[in-house]
């Protein structure tokens, strides 16, 4: 064996020995986390794996995400195609893979050759992107340029090697681009040195791929492992609620250091690929706001890298799984800017949207971290925005964030003669109003529609009147664990004493908290946004639109729409109404734009800067409309203080869509629906 393969061996050996090293401190890491289930549903798993792991689907969702697939396929069929016969080549000069067949041996040839090609190609061009043409939401920094030089070395030596060999009288199978390389070098530069150029190619096309593996594992292109995990071990739905606490002596709450994240928590931090999608998505990072839910993730991977290091320092080398939530740590994971903390106004500043998770392309979960912060600030260290001081009073003593006396829940039904499920337990569905309807004299209005439209088809309903409590949904999304753990037992044994198993809510908030959170606390209601329940309803109705000439359009709710899934519902109301579908913002479906108010920020001030509910109105206004509809009360008061700040309100209304039903139905009898 010559010398140079004894040197590249070592070193090999070296560098794969640091690879497997940090690896298993990683994946120590890791294990400190509390225990989570992800092994459920595999065959759905594999699935996901395979779609938006290997197929890339959420990269491929922007322009540009074409180009990162190719590379990430490419870079793949090169580790297959010419790095493994390299290594071995490289260990056992006289190692060769023409063993498996000239034909296979010159397939092989060709697909590395042509993917060398492609590789070469998408890497120049992103550099360029970053260089001259990099989008505000991508950072620039050097790990990103480093890795794609290193890239467009690693396939020039490769082309070097196989070029120079073919210059020499060689004849490597199934290598187009190789041999015309190896034409160009002989018609040009006849004279070149074919053996020193192989001899300097094959040196730096292992030194770049020994320098692959001892850097990958210690920079932000370990997602070429990690996401894939992430991939597999995903959330199999939207994380639309959180799983309730318990409140045991001496526990702690809430999460205010790595080892109170669970496991996947922790890997969602090694498996960021920092493409800015999710500070792309995030309403409070557009508005210029202190939040960066990237940045969060990144902090969180500084963090976990710290103190991981000391837990594990603390243990023996073959000493694996989770760590106690108390152990002692250096770096607080709330705090200051220092590198690994995450400041208290960005958590604040998150409006739980979910814009974040629904678009990030490896599934880390971002907002669901914050909300477990704002469960350790608010439960044990007592430190959230003081607006938040009123609202948690309210509801603690008068069952609405609003702190208005009980009695006054049911004045919106005045003279409707709607009846109380106290004195109709026959009816089909609860009618719950929730908080900011009831109290609120614009939304009252949509509850009488609503009603209307309901009494229109037949459907029987009642309400709890003065019984009703607010959901909790308030409390949740802002970290009082607590309070929303009794608030929700108390709603749950009353609704099972009146025997209730259908619920219509108007608010998105409402609807979600008793379709997703209630379940975890011992519920099983049957639960139906107001759109769902009236979207059928419609459909049954065969007249001439009544709003014929609105120019309406949507903004789609963000605990009604990503949360939920719920979309066309919305949509096809409009359509009855109009005639025609509605008009679309650039932002809509599931990249619709938060109107601000999720999330508790509808009971907190937003004092940096652009206010996000006008941001979201000036992009409504974009798109020339005479009416903006909803399906939310929290979205129509964002809108209508939007439209006034934007002196817009005297020429285009707000509405709920229920209250477009109503107008179709005005002077109309509906079929009746069940």
């Amino acid at each position: 064996m010559a010398i140079e393969h004894v040197i590249f061996t070592l070193a090999l050996m070296g560098a794969l020995a640091l690879f497997v090293r940090r690896i298993y401190l990683l994946f120590a890491m890791v294990l400190l986390g509390q225990g989570e289930d992800r092994f459920d549903r595999l065959h759905e798993r594999l699935k996901s794996l395979l779609i938006y792991g290997f197929g890339q689907r959420r990269v491929v969702e922007k322009p540009f995400g074409v180009n990162h697939f190719l590379l990430f396929w490419g870079f793949i069929l090169i580790q297959l195609a010419v790095n493994i016969e390299f290594l071995l080549n490289a260990i056992f000069p006289a190692f060769s893979l023409r063993f498996i067949g000239e034909v296979p041996y010159g397939v092989m040839g060709f697909i590395g050759d042509a993917t060398s090609l492609v590789v070469l190609v998408v890497a120049l061009v992103a550099v360029v992107r970053r260089l001259f043409f990099r989008p505000p939401y991508i950072e620039s920094k050097p790990g990103a340029y480093l890795i794609l030089v290193l890239v467009v070395l690693l396939v020039i030596g490769n082309f070097g090697i196989h070029a120079a060999s073919l210059a020499m009288g060689g004849s490597p199978a199934g290598l187009p681009i190789s041999r015309l390389l190896a034409a160009l070098l002989l018609r040009f530069a006849p004279g070149l040195n074919f053996p020193v150029l192989r001899q300097l190619s094959w040196w730096l096309h292992g030194t770049v791929l020994l320098f692959f593996v001892c850097y990958i594992p210690s920079s932000k292109h370990l997602h070429i492992v990690t996401a894939l995990i992430n991939c597999f071990f995903r959330r199999l739905s939207f994380p639309s609620a959180l799983p309730p606490l318990a409140f045991r002596k001496g526990e702690t709450f809430g999460v205010s250091r790595i080892t109170q994240f669970t496991w996947k928590d922790l890997h969602d931090f090694l498996s960021c690929t920092e493409c800015g999608r999710c500070a792309l998505m995030c309403p409070a990072t557009a508005t210029g706001k202190v939040l960066n839910p990237m940045e969060v993730i990144l902090k969180g991977k500084a963090n976990m890298e710290t103190n991981g290091m000391e837990v594990l320092r603390a243990r023996s080398f073959d000493s694996l799984g989770r760590a106690d939530k108390k152990a002692p740590v250096p770096l607080a994971l709330i705090g200051g800017s220092e590198e690994g903390q995450v400041g208290p106004e960005a958590i604040w500043d998150c409006t739980t949207c979910g814009a974040c998770v629904e678009k990030c392309p490896v599934f880390i979960e971002q907002f669901p971290k914050l909300l477990k912060m704002r469960r350790h600030l608010v439960m044990e260290k007592v430190d959230f925005p003081p607006e938040l001081i009123t609202l948690f009073e309210n509801v603690e003593q008068r069952s609405n964030p609003y702190g208005i006396a009980p009695l006054e829940r049911d004045r919106w039904a005045e003279g409707m003669e709607i009846p109380l499920l106290s004195e109709c337990r026959s009816a089909q569905y609860l009618l719950f109003a929730g908080c900011v309807p009831s109290f609120n004299a614009r939304m009252r209005r949509v509850l009488a529609s609503i009603v209307e439209v309901l009494r229109k088809a037949g459907l029987s309903f009642a309400i709890l009147g003065k019984e009703e409590f607010c959901c909790g949904d308030p409390l949740r999304r802002t970290g009082n664990e607590y309070v929303f753990d009794r608030l929700v037992r108390a709603n749950i044994e009353r609704l099972k004493g009146y025997g209730v198993e259908r619920i219509i809510a108007f608010c998105p908030h409402c609807y979600n908290s008793f379709k997703n959170d209630y379940p975890l606390f011992g519920a099983g209601f049957e639960v139906f946004h107001h759109t769902q329940v009236i979207s059928r309803i419609v459909a049954q109705w065969a007249g001439a639109p009544a709003m014929r000439g609105e120019r309406v359009v949507i903004h789609d709710a963000c605990y009604l729409g990503r949360y939920n899934g719920i979309y066309d519902e919305p949509r096809r109301i409009i359509r009855a109404a109009t005639g025609r579908p509605p008009l679309e913002m650039e932002r809509t479906g599931r990249e619709s734009f938060c109107c601000g108010a999720g999330g508790g920020r509808l009971w907190m001030h937003e004092s940096r800067g652009t206010r996000i509910n006008t941001e979201r109105t000036r992009q409504a206004l974009a798109s020339g409309p005479s009416l903006v509809a909803t399906s939310c009360p929290y979205c129509l008061i964002m809108f209508e203080d939007g439209l006034k700040d934007e002196n817009a309100h005297n020429r285009v209304k707000v509405m709920d869509v229920s209250e477009l039903a109503a107008l179709v139905f005005t002077g109309h009898e509906a079929a009746g629906t069940r």
